[in-house]
């Protein structure tokens, strides 16, 4: 069922130059503009670098960002903490990539490394579920993001949906247990 579901995705590659650049840029430059917008949302959502407002109060920029400091530590650190554990179970379950699962696969980038969990939908998955827990609507947009991502990297040919529907699930299962660690703490 994963190769059915993968092939029938990748059947959209190698069809046009225009679409194949626009999944390779999906797949491996978007996700560094989705990590700048998030600390774009971060910041400016809670207008720490705000000037125009600062006018009419006394608060500097660095009591503001003194205050928010937290949840952009905790978005990241769910992100950056969940990636490092997708290369974690990468190195103990040795997943193959498609091109050496599957014939006739020549995926639009080559990665050359074990493939489940993705770490890609591991770290965005992770970071969109914990800028849910403060901002409902950002949280959506940013998971959207995420499954954007994960299915220009299975339309790349470099995972099966099994990787990125792994790495989905680790990346909320992270953040939800950052979120209860901190709250106990």
């Amino acid at each position: 069922m994963n190769d059915k579901i993968f092939l029938l995705f990748y059947d959209f590659a190698h069809r046009s130059y225009f679409f194949d650049k626009l999944v390779v840029f999906i797949a491996h430059v978007f996700p560094y503009v989705v990590v700048v917008l998030a600390l774009l949302f971060l910041f400016f959502h809670h207008e720490v670098l705000s000037f125009e407002k600062l006018a009419f109060r006394q608060a500097s920029p660095f009591k503001k960002f003194a205050k928010k400091w937290r949840e952009i530590v905790l978005v990241f650190f769910s992100g950056v903490f969940a990636w490092c554990l997708a290369y974690v179970l990468k190195f103990f379950i040795h997943a193959q990539r498609p091109l050496l699962e599957l014939p006739n696969i020549v995926p639009l980038v080559s990665k050359s490394d074990y493939s489940f969990p993705s770490g890609h939908a591991t770290f965005f998955m992770a970071l969109a579920t914990a800028i849910f827990f403060s901002h409902r609507k950002a949280g959506c947009i940013f998971a959207f993001f995420a499954l954007l991502i994960g299915l220009a990297r299975i339309i790349s040919g470099v995972h099966f949906p099994i990787d990125i529907l792994g790495g989905f699930i680790l990346g909320i299962f992270v953040a939800y247990l950052v979120r209860f660690l901190y709250n106990k703490i």
